[in-house]
């Protein structure tokens, strides 16, 4: 008989959901049990999940290591996903390998190169892949510098933060002055030159931004799965543009991803976004984990995160080729339960268990008896339509 394979995610996105999904409805009919924690109570994930913790806030890094080890012992993790403090984390992977847990990410020399976006750039340029033009500031007098020389050359200013995850940060730079435009209908990332000027010049320290032309669509998200001998066992790109989300397989975007994860040693799941600038693609930005809407590959008959946990067990999956690229389609959001009482955030000192997992069937029929209704949360991305 095949034992179950124990998986952990730790303070995941809420779109993980959908990761876990996959893994229990994988291809190869194997049970999987889910453990996820998380600072928050509420977070979809805990409820979605078969044990879940809260974590403790305020640990450092190194403090976290720890936790995380004991975590993999006590819950007798195979296969752990780690987000937060991934670095600290795969620095010890010969550590989660005696308590018998395989790590899902990157080797640490890949997660440093890619956590400093202007290392990145340079250490993808110097593979030939193309990067967009770019400037560091850190300060109002190398920011104005900065967009001038841009808006010189026709374009239109942005920065972002020089490390850090997601859109996080983004914003367009413009010089239409503040007007009830900018409060009519939500908000957007359109922000005042002069008003970023004035706030860096009180700021008490210096920022880290990246400025750059503002790039077009399409957007093109190429999900790798990398093996721990660097061979990219599969790449499918998935297109926004607007509302519509698409698939490729063209080499425009495949290639230049594959050499990144190949040539970098992007192992298990990683994310490598383009834009074009002008009439070429560019590389945006790498993640050297599952990305959100890793998920919505199932469209195309594939399982990515199953895939990934095979290859963490040392069970090649071999050469992942979609057998059909699902039609165009867009993101809506949807419901998903979660737990049915919030509980406050874990002190520092407690380390036991404070969560059960999911209700079980009779304590969801007992709380439809009593007319009780399950809160739910909107989850991001939490199911896809047809286009």
């Amino acid at each position: 008989m095949v034992s179950r394979v124990r998986v952990w995610l730790n303070r995941t996105y809420a779109e993980n959901v959908f990761f876990m999904d996959q893994l229990r409805r994988n291809p190869s009919d194997r049970a999987v049990e889910i453990h996820a924690t998380h600072a928050d109570a509420d977070s979809p994930v805990l409820a979605a999940a078969d044990t879940a913790d809260l974590e403790p806030e305020g640990l450092s890094p190194a403090a976290y290591v720890e936790y995380a080890l004991d975590q993999c012992a006590r819950r007798g993790i195979d296969v752990f996903v780690p987000r937060l403090h991934q670095a600290a984390i795969v620095a010890h992977r010969t550590d989660f390998a005696a308590v018998g847990t395989a790590l899902l990410a990157s080797p640490p020399e890949a997660v440093a190169v890619f956590h400093d976006k202007v290392i990145a750039y340079e250490a993808v340029q110097a593979i030939g892949v193309p990067v967009p033009p770019w400037c560091r500031v850190r300060d109002a007098d190398e920011l104005v510098a900065a967009v001038e020389a841009l808006e010189d050359g026709g374009h239109k200013a942005c920065f972002k933060p020089a490390s850090g995850a997601g859109g996080v940060g983004f914003r367009v730079i413009t010089r239409a002055p503040f007007s009830l435009m900018h409060l009519n209908g939500f908000p957007s990332p359109y922000v005042q030159l002069d008003v970023v000027v004035e706030t860096l010049k009180q700021a008490d320290e210096p920022v880290d931004w990246l400025v750059m032309p503002r790039l077009e669509q399409p957007e093109v998200s190429v999900d790798c799965l990398t093996g721990p001998d660097n061979r990219v066992r599969m790449a499918i790109g998935r297109t926004k543009n607007g509302r519509r989300r698409g698939f490729t397989l063209q080499e425009q975007w495949l290639e230049p991803a594959r050499r990144i994860a190949e040539g970098f040693g992007l192992h298990y799941l990683s994310n490598i976004q383009f834009r074009m600038f002008g009439e070429q693609p560019v590389l945006m930005d790498v993640n050297t984990r599952p990305a959100g809407g890793l998920h919505q590959l199932s469209l195309c008959g594939v399982n990515a995160p199953w895939a990934a946990v095979q290859l963490a067990l040392g069970e090649d999956p071999g050469e992942i080729v979609p057998p059909f690229l699902g039609q165009d389609y867009t993101v809506v959001s949807g419901p998903r339960p979660l737990r049915p009482q919030s509980l406050p955030p874990q002190r520092l000192e407690e380390t036991e268990t404070l969560l059960a997992a999911v209700p079980t069937q009779a304590d969801s029929v007992q709380d439809q008896g009593q007319g009780q209704t399950q809160d739910r949360v909107q989850a991001s991305a939490a199911a896809v339509l047809p286009l």
